[in-house]
């Protein structure tokens, strides 16, 4: 069966996004909040569900890490906009720098098809790290509509942390693939000489 329970509640949570958008557009943060925290449990639930259903899909690994970029792109660009009121914005650098790191990735992974074939990208332990502690950057930027003094208190220290580990990694992903083109390289040098 190609859209299992658990793939249904991923296309779910991409539904969710352009209404997330909307409701913090036109003045309904704790709408929003409530819908963002909705998607963050429809993310542990699908996985749960693939797991307990063994409903593991090939489409299910490409839609799940896709609806958690569009989500995170999407709350990242949107809750960055000065002129929307809410009690806290993501720094524009923060979000120029999740964004280039997700692109350079992207970029990666293409070339590295196009020139070794190679389609197995898993997220490594930094990028899982990277990815929570981004929804905690959005989670908090949104507490801030509910509990203002908490939010004010943790988000100096949440986003900092998410930029760390953006960055590294970033670098890490970039290791790896270099790694992978250097032994198809090396594959190649050993199968000409033969």
């Amino acid at each position: 069966m190609l859209l299992t329970y658990a793939n249904q509640l991923t296309i779910l949570r991409m539904l969710f996004v352009p209404c997330f958008v909307l409701l913090l557009i036109y003045g309904h943060p704790k709408a929003a909040t409530v819908l963002f925290l909705l998607a963050a449990v429809t993310d542990g639930l699908d996985g749960l569900i693939a797991r307990k259903l063994q409903q593991k899909t090939v489409l299910g690994s490409f839609l799940d890490p896709m609806a958690d970029k569009i989500l995170l792109t999407a709350a990242f660009v949107t809750l960055t906009i000065p002129s929307l009121p809410l009690v806290l914005h993501i720094p524009t650098w923060l979000t120029v720098w999740t964004i280039s790191r997700d692109v350079l990735i992207a970029l990666s992974v293409l070339i590295i098809h196009l020139q070794t074939q190679h389609s197995q990208f898993p997220p490594s332990f930094l990028g899982k790290c990277t990815t929570a502690l981004q929804l905690l950057t959005v989670g908090v930027c949104m507490l801030a509509n509910f509990y203002t003094d908490i939010a004010l208190a943790v988000f100096p220290f949440v986003t900092y942390t998410t930029l760390v580990f953006t960055f590294a990694s970033g670098l890490h992903y970039a290791y790896k693939s270099i790694k992978i083109i250097a032994s198809y390289q090396e594959a190649g040098d050993v199968s000409s000489r033969d």
